[in-house]
């Protein structure tokens, strides 16, 4: 039994209604679905959310909806209470074991049926990962680049230099310590265990365990601010989408 678990809350005080904010016609929301329903791998595919419209959209593709409690409504509310939520609550609904859970996001759009139904395939593979995740380059973002502000109200460095290796060996190229991966929230496929036993995963996303498999895309993100939009429209349109109406 595999499962998709779609994550989305009615309040956002970043991007007000961000989950169903128009893109290319469409809600936010309707991109993971359609990529969840696209998947030949997904067997149920479950809403968590305590928005009306979240729940009306997520029944349109055929969903369960799974009504989140208010104290996972929070923005103090971690995601990871939210997944071990849905999880248990999926798995009580449909009394038999479920062996992987395909993780969406309501913000988060920029996936495909066939990413998902790759990273099922790398995990029916090789048993001893713990998930397979979608992850993005952003080399501009490489930690080596990461500034925080010290209480003398300069700048300095987030990571000390020496983690990264002998600081003379390193210069202000970008791509010069190699490929800095993000997992950029798009679908996380993990193994039902990691859920159970989240205190065994690594931070700060533990629901995807240890041995995590990168299923490498490119620009790739989740929408926290209404900026992100254009990008996220031409992910969309790069991947075949356009401003049809029509299901895809």
């Amino acid at each position: 039994m595999i499962v998709a678990l779609l994550m989305g809350r009615g309040g956002s005080s970043g991007f007000p209604g961000k989950n169903i904010y128009p893109v290319l016609g469409r809600p936010l929301m309707e991109y993971p679905l359609i990529a969840a329903t696209r998947s030949k791998s997904i067997d149920r595919i479950f809403v968590s959310t305590d928005s009306s419209e979240i729940k009306q959209i997520g029944r349109k593709y055929g969903a369960a909806i799974i009504d989140r409690p208010p104290e996972l409504c929070s923005s103090q509310a971690l995601g990871e209470d939210v997944y071990v939520h849905a999880y248990d609550h999926a798995k009580k609904s449909l009394g038999e074991p479920i062996d992987l859970v395909v993780l969406l996001m309501c913000n988060a759009a920029t996936i495909t049926g066939d990413l998902i139904d790759e990273g099922i395939q790398i995990l029916r593979c090789h048993p001893e990962y713990d998930s397979a995740v979608s992850v993005s380059s952003y080399n501009m973002w490489s930690p080596l680049r990461a500034r925080k502000v010290g209480d003398d109200n300069l700048l300095h460095p987030f990571v000390p230099f020496t983690a990264f290796g002998d600081p003379k060996t390193l210069n202000c190229d970008r791509d010069s310590q190699g490929d800095v991966w993000f997992a950029d929230m798009g679908v996380s496929i993990v193994r039902s265990y990691n859920l159970e036993h989240l205190e065994e995963g690594l931070l700060p996303q533990k629901w995807m365990g240890q041995k995590i498999y990168p299923l490498k895309q490119w620009g790739g993100l989740d929408v926290d601010y209404e900026w992100q939009i254009p990008q996220v429209e031409f992910w969309l349109k790069n991947h075949g989408f356009d401003n049809s109406d029509t299901n895809v």
